[in-house]
């Protein structure tokens, strides 16, 4: 198989594999169609909130697995065992990234892409992935804003590339940089409401009476 045949079915399969709505279908489990309540996103923090808390995090896992697995095993699949895989491997977490946040399956609307992001990151650089997750616990913890430890999350993992990683050459920084981008991006909405104070707080726990 030529390199760009094996290019062509990376991108195809990586992209299709990160389009699948797993929030969505998840809710649809219980009847509800993820995209007309909460904040209408069809990532695990909405799940979690609108549907139930085992519901969000089987949402998290399949997001997160849907970067990952492919990551895994496409390169070794499509590729000459001999051939350097850093180059399939960051294709692929583009186009599953790229998958989530543009799905073919919703008319190109997606979600935010942190689990899938979190997932297929730690199939090619798994140092930033445990960065951004300590800014992202520690944000999340103190402000209880999903968005907020979100939004910081992508920043950190984007220095970290920079400072850190550009050892092996500039194209990963240069990756991390563009994907976390594209999070702060997909947050716009959150971050007009940060702004304008109306942002919701992560609630641990339902309020007696809450809906």
């Amino acid at each position: 198989m030529s390199p760009l045949l094996s290019y062509c079915i990376l991108a195809a399969a990586c992209y299709l594999i990160g389009s699948i709505p797993f929030g969505l279908l998840i809710a649809r489990i219980k009847g509800i169609d993820i995209r007309t309540v909460g904040s209408r996103n069809i990532g695990a923090t909405n799940v979690f909130r609108s549907v139930g808390k085992g519901w969000g995090i089987l949402t998290f896992a399949c997001d997160f697995l849907k970067g990952l697995l492919p990551v895994l095993i496409l390169p070794a699949l499509l590729f000459d065992a001999s051939a350097d895989t850093a180059i399939p491997r960051l294709a692929c977490t583009v186009f599953c990234i790229a998958g989530h946040n543009w799905t073919v399956f919703l008319r190109f609307r997606g979600g935010k892409g942190i689990a899938t992001s979190a997932g297929a990151l730690c199939g090619i650089a798994w140092q930033a992935v445990l960065v951004g997750l300590a800014v992202w616990l520690v944000l999340f913890v103190t402000t209880r804003y999903v968005s907020v430890a979100s939004i910081a999350s992508a920043v950190a993992i984007m220095v970290f590339g920079w400072g850190w990683l550009r050892a092996d050459g500039l194209i990963l920084p240069v990756v991390l940089t563009a994907l976390g981008a594209a999070a702060i991006v997909k947050h716009r909405a959150n971050i007009i409401r940060l702004v304008k104070g109306t942002e919701h707080r992560f609630e641990f726990s339902r309020r007696k009476g809450a809906k």
